[in-house]
Parts: structure tokens; sequence; C-alpha cells
């Protein structure tokens, strides 16, 4: 998973480093407050892949002694950090230089071809590194053996625990959304004359980016505070362990992530009756192998179960016809 969400972050970072550096050439042939707005756009969506490769990074780092449980939750620190501050000031410049355009009575854009250019090519990129990005979002469907659909694509979005790939997945599709607005708002000033509709584009490609902006915050802000497991996980975690003779009944079970493969599990289990020790460490091992079985945990040092004895003639019935099948 994580060399998939590099891959995705480097896609989306060369791509946005060629088109940064042409959006502010056409910025500056063309004067246009939208051509503006996207420079700053994409300068910031550059930057917001080096700290996602950050938080990739310090994610993987050993467990430590300060830190027991690891550093896997670096990555949503800096994906909240690529939300709040970066997505926030491009999305303050923007609004700034079109209220700015609105105001000032000499503004007038030029060379519109090179705009029209600039943007044709931008959208390409955006669209290559999003298709990247949405495929490796489709794959982790598909390696489930599931079908791809919308609903599905859609839970998808809402469960995924890598704020990674959310984050590129978010930031193409706000840039196409931002050429679309860019193109839309200097192609009628330019046939109108009118300098509103490219001080209205900047301004509005500005809410695209606060909005997108809330979206990612909100969603990291979740995963830092700790967030647990797919409901769907958690459903599979209870039915196999519960599919084991000795158990009688999952009494709790919580989970919080730590990364995007990496989750803490606790589980409370009521065991039946008339085992010793030695059976009851057994059961616990059986569990833990469970767990792993049915969700991509990377390491067994963060599951923790406890038991406790319960005398059930349900569970005395399940353990005799466990014998006999033996």
């Amino acid at each position: 998973m994580v060399g998939t969400s590099k891959r995705a972050v480097y896609a989306a970072l060369f791509g946005n480093l060629g088109i940064s550096i042409a959006k502010l050439i056409a910025a500056l042939l063309t004067n246009s407050s939208a051509m503006w707005s996207e420079t700053y756009h994409s300068f910031s969506d550059t930057f917001n892949q080096v700290l996602l490769l950050i938080g990739i990074k310090t994610s993987s780092r050993v467990p430590t002694e300060r830190h027991p449980f690891g550093y896997g939750k670096e990555q949503f620190f800096w994906s909240f950090i690529v939300a709040t501050l970066l997505f926030g000031i491009s999305g303050i410049l923007s609004f700034e230089k079109g209220f700015a355009s609105i105001f000032d009575p000499v503004h007038q854009i030029v060379n519109t071809n090179i705009s029209y250019v600039i943007l044709l090519i931008s959208a390409i990129f955006e669209g290559n590194a999003l298709r990247i990005a949405f495929n490796l979002f489709r794959g982790n469907i598909e390696a489930r053996g599931e079908k791809v659909n919308l609903h599905k694509l859609f839970t998808e979005f809402q469960e995924s625990k890598d704020p990674t790939v959310l984050t590129v997945m978010v930031e193409d599709s706000a840039a196409l959304l931002g050429i679309a607005i860019a193109a839309i708002g200097i192609y009628l000033s330019d046939v109108t004359n009118n300098m509103i509709y490219d001080a209205f584009a900047s301004i509005s490609i500005g809410a695209v980016l606060m909005l997108f902006a809330f979206f990612l915050a909100k969603e990291n802000r979740a995963l830092l505070i700790g967030e647990a497991m797919s409901k769907k996980d958690h459903v599979k975690i209870i039915e196999s362990v519960s599919k084991i003779p000795e158990v009688n009944r999952v009494i709790t079970l919580r989970t919080m992530h730590f990364g995007p493969n990496d989750v803490l599990v606790a589980m409370e289990v009521s065991i039946v009756d008339n085992i010793n020790t030695d059976q009851i460490e057994q059961v616990i091992d059986t569990i833990e192998e469970r767990i792993k079985s049915v969700i991509d945990v990377k390491t067994s040092s963060k599951i923790y179960v406890e038991v406790e004895r319960d005398s059930c003639p349900v569970n005395s019935k399940k353990m005799q016809d466990h014998k006999k099948n033996e």
C-alpha cells in the first residue's frame, strides 16, 4: 500500500511541478486573475506532494520507547497540514486576486490563446494523475474480489483510511474543476471584453480550494482523533471469531487506525467453561490468527485479546459437536 501511495504522489508531484511553471508564465503574459489563481493552486499542489512524501517516510519509522505504537499517524498529520495550511492559503490568495481585479479599473487580460493552451496541457497532466490515483483506489476493491460500481466506489471513498491517495484524488479533482472554471472565465471575458468574468473565475477557484480543504481537514481530523475500522471489517472480525468452537460470544471489540494498514484491535471474548490454561492460550492464538486472516493488519503486536469464562448450555453443545467432528 505504501508503494502504491508513493506512485500516486510522485505522478502528481512531477505533473504539478511542470504545470506550475507553465501557469506562472501564462499568468505573467496574460495578466489573467484566473491564471494567477491557477498558478497559486498548482504551486500549492506541488508542495502538497512533498509534504505527503514526508508523511509516508516518517510514518514508516520503527516504534520507540516514547512512541511504542509507531509513527503511522504521521500520514494523517501531514495530510491535515496539506488541507488546512496550503489549500487554505492558496484559496485566500485566489480570493484576494479576484476581488482586487473587480475593483481595478485598468485590469485587462491579453494573449488569451496562451491561457487556453496551458490550461489544455494542464488538464491532460492532471487527468493522468487522477487516473493513476483512481486506478489504485479501484484496485483496493478488485483485490477483495468485489465488483467495481458507483456505489462501491462511493463507499470505498467514505471508508478509506489512506489519506495519501485520498488527498491526491481530491487535489486532482479540484485541479480539473479549477481548470474548467478558469477556461470559462477567461473565454467569457475574452468574447465580451468584460473582465468581471475573469475576476469571478478567480474567486470561484478560491471557493473550490477552500471547500476541498474543509473536506480533507474533516476526514483527517477523524483519523487523527482515532477512527475505528470500517463497519464491514468490524462485522467480518466478529463473524470469524464467533465461529471458533471455544468462543461463546464477542463481548466488546474496539479498533483504531494508526495508519492505512496499521490497526489496533482490542477484543474481549467470552469462552466456554471447562478448558485449561493451555487451551485458553491456544484460543487466544487462534483468535489473533482469525483477525489477521480477515483484515490487513501489519503486525500482531497491536492485537489484544482478553478472555473470560462463561458457562452456557448452548456452548457446551457447541463444544460437543466440535469434538464429534474431530
